[in-house]
């Protein structure tokens, strides 16, 4: 199979396309016929290796543990591992790949991936795969930054009560307000 490759940390130009040996599915995974999967802020974090934190942490001292970036996924099971109970060949999922700590390689990128049972959801009817794999991380960051005393569906908008910090949008200093 093909799939997005990483070296060594730095610039995203160091990425590569190449052939790869197709993932083994462990008990409790399925393996992923990919549709989609998304960037964002964590995946950048792993392939130029900053800030450099994270690195001893599991991402890998001086190159990355895994060669295939990418977390967030959507495709189609095409196997399932012996314990997996959720999920069948045919089913249209969505999730991350990674339990637990996530700034490291997830295997995204590539035209196959394992991921654990555990870290998928089957996808909306009505969502599109593209869409679906945008969810998994904007989504917990989302989520995991609503106010509770702030958050309700009744009032029509959820809002963090605390400025968003993105060195990308001149409007930093405004509060996350999604709308229902």
């Amino acid at each position: 199979m093909r799939a997005i490759v990483q070296d060594g940390y730095g610039p995203a130009d160091r990425l590569r396309l190449a052939e790869v040996d197709r993932p083994a599915v462990g008990d409790d995974e399925v393996l992923l016929r990919m549709r989609a999967t998304s960037v964002h802020p964590d995946v950048w974090h792993v392939v130029t290796g900053r800030p450099f934190v994270p690195r001893p942490k599991g991402s890998g001292l001086h190159r990355p543990t895994g060669r295939i970036p990418g977390t967030d996924v959507a495709g189609t099971v095409e196997a399932a591992g012996h314990a997996v109970t959720r999920f069948q060949p045919g089913d249209e999922v969505f999730g991350k790949t990674l339990r637990g700590y996530s700034w490291r390689n997830g295997g995204a990128f590539a035209h196959y991936v394992s991921v654990p049972q555990s870290r998928l959801a089957v996808k909306p009817p009505n969502i599109t795969f593209e869409r679906a794999a945008t969810v998994p991380t904007a989504g917990y960051i989302v989520l995991a930054n609503l106010h509770p005393d702030r958050s309700s569906p009744a009032s029509g908008c959820w809002s963090t009560g605390r400025p968003v910090a993105s060195e990308r949008s001149p409007r930093s200093s405004r509060r996350l307000v999604a709308r229902t």
